[in-house]
Formats: C-alpha cells, structure tokens, sequence
C-alpha cells in the first residue's frame, strides 16, 4: 500500500499509485479539481504527495501527448484573432500550471523540435522559467548559469531612474542615473517590463590591456566619457527628526540650542540654522553640519531637582551630517505623525561623477572597478577616429561568458545600421547573421580593428575586438565605502578606536596585518601600530600583582604586600590589563614577573 499525503498530512493508503496519480491529473484537465492541485509520485518513498497550498510557485506548460502538443495551429489563429483567450486554453485542458514537485514527474522540452514520444509536456516560451532579471540577459543562453546569478544582481544593483516620483519621496540611500538609456540588444521582455527597468547606458568598448591598470577586474574609462556624463549619478539621503512626548510633561524642543545646552559644539556648526531651528533647501552642508536644531529634556526624571540650578539644563540632540558624507539640502518637508508628532525630513543630495574604485558591470556578471581614468588623448583610437569608452581585461573571458562578446557584436550592428537587435535568450539572431550584416557595413566580420596607441601613434601588432555594450553604475560606491581616521573615539570597555564607518572607527589592524610587518623588516612600525590603548601600571615588583598608585602622593599601595610594596611603572596594552582583571573575576590569579630592562648577562 502507498501513502497518500494532503498538504503534509497522512489522509489514507492506495493501491495502485501510478492509476491514482493519473486519474488526479486527468479529472484537473478536466476541471473537475482545481486547476491549482498537484500531485508527485515519490516511487523511491513509495508515497504521494497532493498540494493544495497556497505558498507554491506554480507556472504554465503546454501539455504533449504522443510526442506532440495538444495546442495547434488553428488555437493560434484563434488567438491572434482574438476568439479565446490565455483562460479558455487552461479550462479546455491543454495548458496546465505545475509547481516544482509535480516537475519532478514530468519530462519538459524546452523547444518543439526536441520532441519524443516520452516528453509529457513543452515550455509556453523557452524564457518562461527564467527569472525577470536573468530574462532581460542578452543571449543569456551563451553564459555559465553562476554568471547570469551574478548578472541578474548586479542588475538590481544598478543606478537607475527607479521612479519618475523621486522628488516627492523619502527613500534610503537612492542612486538616480542622469542619462539612462535603453540597451541596444535586448530582450522581447524589456518592452513587457517596461523601458526604465534597467539603468545603464550603451558604450563602447575595447578588449584590450591598458599597462596593468585594467587587471583581474578593473577596468579603465575615457576621461572625456566621464566628462560627457557616463555614469554620473545623483546619492539621495533622508534625515529625520521627531519632536517626541515624555511622561511628567516633557517634550523634545525643535529650535537652535543655546549654548548652555549640555552636548552643544562649535557654534559654526548651528551656523545654517533658521529661527525655527532647521536649514533651508539649496544650502550646501558637510560632515557634522547640523540639519535640525533638537533639543532634549534629561533621560531621566530623578535628574530633574526644582531646587537645583541645574533643573533647566537640557541635552543637544540635534540631527548632524554624518561623518565623511557632504552634499546639499535637496527638500525640506514638515508634517506630523500619526502620534501628533511634529516630524522633520530633510534630503540631502550630492552629485557624483565615477572615481577610481567605483563598481560597473554589464548584464552577464562581468563586473569590475574603476582602476584609471586616461586622458583622452592617450587612448587608443580607431582608423575612423573612434576611442573606445571602457577598455575591457581579455583575461575577464576566463569566465566563458560568451553572451558578453555577442552583445558586444550585435550592439555594434545595431548601431551601425540604426536597429534594436534582438538578443531573447533561445530564440535571437543567430552569431552567423550578425557577422554577414557587419560584414556589409564595411568592417570586419569577427567584430576586430586596427588600433592605434594615441600616446605613440603607433600600430597594434595584433587586431582589437571593439564594439558597443551595455554597461551599468553599481550602487557600490567608494564614498559610501571609505574609511579612515588619525585619532577620535575610543569603546568605554576596551579604550581601543571605535570599530565601524557609523562610529568614525578605525581598520583594525590585525594579527595577519601585523605579521606583514615582520615579514618586510618593518617591526618597529608596530610600536606606532599598536598603541591605541596604551596604558601604563604599577606593577609589585614583590608579588607581581598590579598596585593601586596614589599620583597625588606619588605612592603604590599593594594589597597583597601592603607597606612593604616596591612597585615599578610598566607600559601594556590596556586591553591586557582588562583580560587580567576579566581572569580574577573567574578565580584565576596571573602575575607579571618583572626582568631589569637592561639585561647585562
């Protein structure tokens, strides 16, 4: 007998199950059960497993009996004219959705012409079980499927115009392209999706070296492309204030803090505020500047003494610009929560042209940082005068992806002869037709030209492959990512800097960093690295324990010793001394046995 499960739960036994599972399918078809049951013959569990839940993913095949599929040329005429629908087909049985489980039953060929007599069912349109990203991937069926992954992310990451509505809205950490543009190559799903989906802009682009500067996965650009705009987009950041009730009748102030407010720091810093306490739009504002002038009753109540001269003290809490961030007041918008709060939201813009270490990428995962903006005049140049606008690593194509090379020959084509191509992953135009129309446009068929050094004037030896291809600005940017400071905040516990770009930290500079510095003989460079915390204590020199030291009196108590201590100043790390304190408090006395510094044996 086999198990029958309904949704996980154990419902009965059969008999025959492979009768049972086709008399299911066919009462479906025959829409005498949902359309949306499936069922999955495990034979290795000897059970059946019928899903009637609504957390499945389920999608359409045409169904195929006897090697051939029950939808015929009459049905597409029909369609075409308009007589049925999508609807009709799937109630008269010869379209049915199946979820992942029921797949595993089933054997799906991806085009007519692969057909057999064994195949139960043919994919509506070979794209069909691609994703939205991956679908809009040019000859996405050339590429390694990890790097139509990486593609399809990378489109997600891309700076785009991601809503004509972005001036009104308050969105986190938005990148807006100037200059999007529609690729040259794309997919029959780009006019289903829409225009805007992707941001990116058609370029040109050479497979060559450039000195080293375009090695692993750099690459290097025109300067003159960037002084044209490729890739100059637009950071969007949103600060917030909330003028926030208290118990006992306290309430935040929103004002300029006066400068007997606890926390106020220079008064440049209050300096773009108005009488209300908030910064007009159109001001430019750098790291520190203050937005919104807050001010805050104590923490707590106890603190609060009618009697004391300190009763009316408040705390600054205004909102700042955050460290290493700049830009200028974009909107300024005052409203109320759904509390009656009054609440304060301000954009901040800032405009950013592509820097050594921005991130790029096209659609089939070959990304890359910015490693060298040339001069225009020192790069290679065409017989025709064409510079290419990206010079592309050839050692990128380890990655076997071949749909990258096919974009960039078809966007040459299309921009030839003044056409979209069409790049629908199965189905698009064939390499062979790309080459004979290129061939007719009077260049050379394999998509390669003459270059010419422009620093030497001189010919390369070898024929560079050049065309166009379509490439997008990542959001990954090196003015969000950078990181450095000289001095600043220390952690109460440990005394060391701060970790984190939030907390204006510092890199931590480790124990591997630091064997680096050995290796090259540079290891007095490690007295300087690893004094943060340092700290100097009074060691007994009798008992090896760590002494009290009185620096008004100038005088060491040890406990263990009392009068008789004899201590001696020494230099550690501070965190040392925490895990000493850290191992008494589990019952584990360490002692520090003290040499002479100078040694004489």
């Amino acid at each position: 007998m086999t198990d029958v499960y309904l949704d996980g739960k154990l419902i009965g036994e059969i008999k025959d199950s492979s009768k049972f599972v086709k008399s299911i399918i066919d009462a479906r078809r025959k829409n005498a059960l949902s359309r949306f049951l499936n069922i999955y013959n495990n034979v290795e569990e000897d059970t059946v497993y019928i899903s009637l839940g609504k957390d499945r993913v389920t999608r359409p095949l045409l169904i195929v009996k006897n090697g051939k599929p029950l939808i015929t040329g009459n049905h597409h005429k029909q369609l075409e004219d308009g007589k049925i629908s999508w609807n009709d087909l799937v109630k008269e049985g010869l379209i049915e959705y199946l979820d992942a489980s029921e797949e595993e039953n089933c054997l799906i060929a991806v085009n007519s012409d692969e057909l057999t007599s064994e195949h139960t069912h043919l994919e509506v349109n070979p794209m069909v079980f691609l994703g939205i990203n991956v679908s809009l991937v040019p000859y996405a069926n050339y590429n390694p499927s990890s790097r139509l992954l990486r593609g399809q992310m990378n489109q997600k990451q891309g700076a785009s115009c991601y809503h004509l509505g972005y001036l009104n809205r308050f969105d986190t950490n938005i990148n807006l392209l100037h200059y999007p543009q529609n690729p040259i190559v794309q997919s029959f799903t780009q006019g289903i999706f829409g225009d805007r989906l992707l941001g990116g802009q058609n370029i040109v682009i050479a497979v060559l070296n450039y000195d080293g500067y375009n090695m692993k996965d750099s690459v290097v650009i025109n300067r003159a492309t960037l002084d044209r705009g490729f890739g100059r987009s637009t950071h969007y950041r949103p600060y917030n204030a909330e003028r926030l009730r208290y118990a006992g009748g306290q309430a935040d102030n929103i004002c300029k803090p006066d400068k007997d407010v606890q926390g106020y720091s220079l008064e440049e810093d209050y300096r773009l505020l108005d009488k209300d306490g908030i910064s007009s739009p159109g001001i430019d504002v750098s790291a520190g500047t203050v937005l919104i002038g807050k001010t805050s009753p104590p923490r707590f109540l106890s603190q609060l003494d009618t009697f004391s001269t300190i009763a009316n003290i408040r705390k600054d809490t205004s909102v700042r610009v955050k460290a290493t961030e700049h830009g200028t007041i974009s909107k300024v918008h005052v409203t109320q929560t759904k509390d009656g709060n009054a609440l304060i939201r301000i954009s901040m813009r800032d405009s950013r042209v592509p820097e050594t270490g921005d991130k790029f990428s096209s659609r089939h995962g070959q990304k890359g940082v910015l490693g060298y903006a040339v001069p225009p005049e020192d790069v290679p140049f065409t017989a025709s005068g064409i510079q290419p606008d990206i010079i592309f690593s050839p050692f990128g194509m380890r990655r076997m992806t071949v749909g990258h090379i096919l974009e960039t020959l078809a966007s040459k084509v299309g921009a030839l002869a003044g056409r979209y191509i069409d790049g629908s992953a199965f189905q698009c135009e064939t390499a062979k037709d790309l080459r004979e129309e290129l061939l007719k446009l009077g260049f050379s068929e394999d998509g390669t030209e003459t270059l010419y050094d422009g620093r030497t004037g001189r010919e390369y030896e070898a024929r560079i492959f050049i065309g166009d291809l379509f490439y997008m600005r990542l959001k990954h940017q090196v003015a969000d990512k950078v990181q450095a400071r000289a001095r600043g905040k220390v952690a109460l516990l440990t005394r060391q800097p701060t970790a984190g770009k939030a907390l204006e930290g510092g890199l931590r500079f480790g124990e591997m960093e630091k064997e680096t510095l050995v290796g090259h003989g540079a290891s007095l460079l490690l007295k300087e690295r690893f004094n943060s915390d340092r700290t100097i204590v009074y060691v007994c020199e009798r008992c090896g324990e760590i002494v009290n030291y009185d620096s008004y009196r100038d005088k060491a108590h040890c406990l263990i010793c009392e009068e008789k201590t004899r201590a001696a100043p020494i230099e550690i790390a501070y965190a040392f001394k925490l895990l000493l304190d850290e191992m008494k408090s589990m019952g584990i006395n360490a002692k520090l046995v003290l040499k002479e510094k100078y040694n004489t044996q």
